[in-house]
């Protein structure tokens, strides 16, 4: 009889005062899962990593139950991987590298990262293949880490909004060992994915596992969204509190699909993020037929 895996839930915490930190809060609101940034997400540099910090924060994961399996790191919000500029491109490329060696230091599997945009200057189909490139280019400079590729909501010249683009940059990518996606659910809505129903939650994922494919899901974002459907509007809520409603959650709390990955709250009140936790916790247990 094969074992399930567990569900990793949890929320995307701060790492203030130092990334040993962030275990210690995602302890605090009774996550099994936690996504941080390792540096500061809106400032192209960053002190290095001490090795005080780094021992801390292994030692904190492991004493408190956080394998790589269950977190995610996430990127600067600077970096653009499919820019049209070369010089921004080059800087971009080299903060992303960064980025993952920060994650080796740290002993992480994953980087969570948003893929780029084209500006209005690239085409859509030049701009997924430079993504692409860059994926490459920071795989043969650094070992192990897996690039998480995030689903986005299509704002402005942002790409990676449908399916067939994500899997236009898979397809570019040498290493298929190394690259993955996080499904961010706010945003995949926002794209003009339905997930307000049951079958309208089974006709997005089953579209996701045909031109995607789930052995490459590595993570989730659980987010409701302020945004209508198809708004192409990056606004996050609460869950159950926004246009989509709760199914979406009870769906995927009990599709085995969505085991074992980290499935993370990024939503707008962090003060109830255990609530939102032990939500989708029950939402994962069988129904009682008594």
């Amino acid at each position: 009889m094969t074992m399930l895996k567990p569900y990793y839930i949890g929320a995307h915490v701060s790492a203030s005062g130092g990334v040993e930190n962030a275990p210690l809060n995602a302890e605090k609101i009774g996550a099994n899962a936690f996504a941080f940034f390792t540096k500061n997400q809106r400032r192209w540099d960053a002190k290095p990593l001490t090795e005080k910090s780094i021992g801390l924060f292994k030692e904190r994961c492991t004493s408190r139950g956080f394998c790589r399996d269950q977190i995610l790191p996430h990127d600067s919000y600077l970096i653009n991987l499919g820019h049209p500029e070369t010089d921004a491109l080059e800087k971009s490329r080299l903060a992303f590298i960064d980025e993952i060696r920060r994650c080796q230091q740290l002993g992480l599997k994953y980087l969570n990262f948003h893929p780029g945009s084209h500006l209005r200057v690239l085409s859509e189909s030049e701009c997924l293949q430079r993504i692409a490139e860059s994926i490459n280019l920071a795989h043969t400079e650094t070992d192990d880490v897996i690039a998480v590729i995030e689903t986005t909501a299509g704002q402005g010249s942002n790409l990676g909004y449908n399916f067939s683009q994500i899997a236009q940059i898979i397809d570019g990518v040498t290493d298929k060992q190394r690259v993955g996606v996080c499904i961010d659910t706010c945003h995949i809505f926002a794209a003009g994915y339905p997930l307000i129903t049951p079958e309208d939650c089974e006709t997005t994922f089953n579209e996701f596992s045909e031109k995607v494919g789930f052995s490459y899901l590595c993570a989730m974002h659980l987010n409701d969204s302020k945004a209508a459907l198809g708004a192409r509007v990056d606004r996050h809520h609460s869950l159950g509190h926004g246009e989509m409603g709760l199914e979406v959650f009870k769906f995927i709390m009990q599709d085995d699909r969505f085991r074992g990955v980290p499935l993370v709250l990024e939503t707008i009140d962090e003060t109830v993020w255990p609530e939102e936790i032990q939500l989708l916790r029950g939402f994962s247990q069988p129904v009682s037929s008594s």
